[in-house]
């Protein structure tokens, strides 16, 4: 079984994926290895220059920075960075869940889970929320971003009352909740439709 996991930047995500691999269960983090690749993947960068210009590689290395700048400010470039990176991702997600077959389910944490239609692959979804305003002082807080920076990466994203209505099971990161009671409940009821 597929567990999708997904929210708007900011919401926690990756704190409700921690509590998740806590109870044993197997996490792929869908950004992580978007980095990998791109650190690692000659003909991915290659093609990426090819996109978004010589400049793009500094000293062998991709420089996130100036991609971010360019692909932020042009939906079209976006949508062709994403045709060349999503596929691999996708890849690389087959080859790990095979690796956990053993796990009662896997999980495939990603912030564009829906944007990219990667949630037709999964079992269920989970979505975490949280107010834009906190999402957004917890994005400026981790990062050096401006908030209009931040309020651009949020406008590339689906709206969170979309992903809310597309979820199987929310978990309310507001602060509001134990979000480990919330988890832990999820859990249980995942491990219950597996059995």
């Amino acid at each position: 079984m597929i567990i999708g996991l997904t929210g708007g930047i900011g919401s926690g995500k990756s704190t409700v994926a921690n509590i998740f691999q806590h109870l044993g269960i197997p996490v792929f983090i869908a950004d992580e290895e978007s980095k990998r690749l791109l650190d690692t993947d000659p003909i991915l960068q290659n093609s990426l220059r090819n996109l978004l210009g010589k400049e793009l590689i500094k000293d062998g290395v991709i420089d996130k920075v100036y991609m971010a700048q360019k692909i932020f400010s042009d939906e079209s470039l976006l949508q062709e960075v994403n045709a060349l990176v999503h596929p691999l991702v996708g890849i690389a997600f087959k080859h790990w869940a095979l690796q956990h077959s053993k796990a009662p389910y896997v999980m495939r944490e990603a912030a564009i889970l829906f944007e990219s239609n990667t949630y037709k692959d999964c079992d269920k979804i989970v979505v975490v929320t949280a107010p834009e305003s906190l999402r957004l002082e917890r994005v400026m807080r981790r990062s050096n971003l401006s908030a209009e920076a931040v309020k651009a990466r949020m406008d590339k994203q689906w709206p969170q009352e979309r992903k809310d209505a597309m979820a199987d099971y929310l978990v309310d990161n507001s602060g509001e909740k134990s979000l480990i009671k919330q988890v832990i409940a999820i859990h249980e009821n995942i491990i219950g439709r597996t059995k």
